[in-house]
């Protein structure tokens, strides 16, 4: 058990006399006891006395906030919102000045409240966190009171070592302390990591579950990350580390928890849907029970234990709170709450103190709902603080200007396979490898995944609107990979380009971003490789000649076979060159001035066929 996850009770939420604000949560319906009123209070006389049968446990989560403690650029930092015409509202979002004050808003009148998260809270941050090695996003979430996590695949990128130290503290092993007189202290909560295991001993390399108590009620956390993290992480990142099947590790550590008298199990996963719906306020359960819904979570929700009470989710960066059944066929509580703290889940677990149970029935109840992190409310002073003082510290580096943008050039937020950012994105790397003592490249290829943001025009500080600032050029590219340039020939690069929709990413395809020059058509009426249609794939206007070889730059992510990408491995020649951030920066200052900005790219490098 945490040991601060024992001592919750009066520094914090122990707020006297109001009702539980079911209404502003949802709450799961539930059979009340018989002789218990609404408030589940006894009977008349000495029955008064006795505790309520039932109490209502709040369980706060939020999830893939990468670090973003000031409000994210662009349409990173908006929800859409459904109307009750059935048209859509943009709403701006997320800020940890802004999560700060909502949490703790939404805890007022909860006598038994948890936070918990589904991982990603640190990894792919802005500038002002990465910079420092996410430090100052662990110090934001021990202000935030947040009880536990699960790890995910970015709380890897860094390698086990400097997870370690994110949990248990000290100062950087190479950079040392940041702040003069200040040793970093860790993280007040669990990072949990039950399906992560050491090569060698077998053992988890963090705690696999811990218990939250409170006044007599026990809820247990499990936490994992998705099994495929190898594929997405970089291999040093992993290195020496094994990663379990989620369902089977879950229901081990369900049972384990039962048989120490912990029947709440609630299951903390970094693996995510897909809802039908882009509004966070969508539902989910249209048409059915987990009818709304699609993607890895959905077989993995079906064969988690009935002994684990409700999942928490992440990494598809989507909003959704469905239910979806259990393999004894009862609904059960899934959620995500998107993602860059824009909004968080506030779900009610109600406990049954005779079974020491969550009581779960078949009936469709509004049981957990996502809120809006939106910024009209006060901002928390804590971490208004916060930001400054680490924005000071990071002010040399992040404030300079690197190029001007004409207006907003979409990258992590546009809704198409190819982005206008992609495409400047590419056309940088190709520019920066093109020489031939820097590689020779003709092809530049990026990973979707790796662009993190947007480059918005409005100004995100005092450097005025259409200024780049290297701290934006690093919230879009913040992983700093070195470039490769490798040979591959016809035959290898349209294999490649069919491994975006095809193997492990049929499901879900990842569309390579693509450099000026190189063309084809993706045919979505197709399935598997079929939908890349090899005689439209061009160079230059000239079919790609499978027997020739070409000399492609991408990140060494990608080339090390990364996001379901094996043909790349098979490269010859390898050069590396400079990291991805320079090549982005060089390219934004060589072709754009505070005269002349950088206008965003048409984005028609690959034609669609629906």
């Amino acid at each position: 058990m945490s040991a601060r996850l024992g001592r919750r009770g009066a520094a914090r939420r122990l707020a006297t006399g109001a009702a539980v604000l079911a209404a502003a949560a949802g709450v799961l319906s539930t059979a009340i006891p018989a002789g218990a009123d609404a408030k589940g209070a006894q009977g008349a006389g000495a029955e008064r006395h006795r505790p309520a049968r039932t109490v209502d446990v709040q369980l706060l989560s939020f999830n893939d906030l990468h670090g973003n403690l000031e409000p994210p650029q662009g349409s990173s930092g908006t929800v859409t919102e459904a109307q009750p015409d059935g048209t859509t509202k943009t709403i701006p979002a997320g800020g940890a000045e802004y999560l700060a004050t909502a949490l703790r808003q939404a805890r007022k009148g909860h006598e038994y409240s948890v936070t918990a998260a589904g991982g990603d809270m640190i990894g792919a941050s802005p500038l002002m966190s990465g910079l420092f090695h996410d430090e100052p996003t662990i110090e934001a979430l021990n202000k935030l009171d947040l009880d536990v996590t699960s790890v995910g695949n970015h709380e890897f990128d860094e390698g086990r070592a400097e997870l370690t130290r994110m949990q248990k503290g000290g100062c950087h092993p190479k950079e040392g302390c940041y702040e003069k007189g200040k040793t970093f202290r860790g993280a007040d909560f669990p990072y949990l990591a039950a399906n992560v295991t050491d090569e060698k001993t077998g053992k988890p390399v963090l705690k696999p579950y811990t218990v939250w108590r409170h006044k007599g009620v026990k809820v247990g956390f499990i936490g994992v990350t998705l099994e495929g993290t190898p594929d997405i992480v970089t291999a040093e990142g992993v290195k020496g580390l094994k990663f379990h099947d989620e369902v089977r590790t879950i229901n081990k550590y369900a049972k384990e928890l039962q048989r120490k008298g912990v029947k709440s199990i609630v299951a903390l996963i970094h693996e995510g849907g897909l809802p039908a719906s882009a509004a966070y306020n969508a539902d989910c359960d249209n048409g059915g029970a987990g009818k709304g819904i699609s993607g890895p979570v959905v077989d993995i929700a079906k064969n988690i234990t009935p002994k684990v009470d409700a999942l928490v989710t992440g990494h598809t960066h989507q909003a959704y709170a469905c239910t979806i059944p259990d393999p004894s066929g009862t609904p059960r509580t899934v959620t995500s709450a998107a993602s860059f703290g824009r909004l968080y889940t506030d779900t009610t677990l109600t406990y049954d103190r005779r079974t020491n149970d969550i009581v779960r029935t078949t009936v469709k109840g509004a049981h957990a709902a996502n809120h809006v992190v939106d910024r009209d409310r006060p901002k928390a002073a804590d971490m208004t603080s916060l930001i400054g003082r680490w924005n000071t510290l990071a002010a040399p580096i992040a404030g300079k200007p690197v190029g001007y943008v004409s207006a907003d050039i979409n990258g992590r937020g546009a809704s198409t396979y190819e982005t206008p950012l992609g495409d400047v994105i590419t056309d940088a790397q190709l520019e920066a490898l093109a020489p031939d003592d820097k590689g020779g490249a003709q092809i530049a290829l990026m990973n979707p995944g790796g662009i993190r943001s947007d480059l918005a025009h409005k100004a995100s500080g005092g450097e005025g609107d259409g200024v780049v600032t290297y701290g934006e050029a690093f919230t879009v590219q913040p992983f700093t990979n070195m470039m490769n340039v490798l040979d591959l020939t016809g035959a290898q690069l349209i294999t490649a380009l069919q491994q975006q929709v095809s193997g492990s990413n049929e499901a879900s395809p990842k569309i390579l971003q693509v450099s000026k020059g190189l063309t084809y058509t993706l045919d979505l009426t197709k399935s598997g490789k079929d939908r890349i249609v090899s005689d439209t794939v061009k160079l230059n206007g000239e079919p790609i000649d499978p027997a020739k070889t070409y000399r492609v730059a991408m990140n060494e992510f990608l080339a090390g076979g990364g996001d379901g990408f094996p043909a790349f491995k098979d490269g010859k020649n390898k050069l590396v060159g400079a990291s991805d951030l320079e090549a982005l920066t060089a390219y934004l200052g060589a072709h754009s001035s505070a005269s002349t900005p950088l206008d965003p790219p048409k984005a028609d490098r690959i034609t669609i066929v629906k």
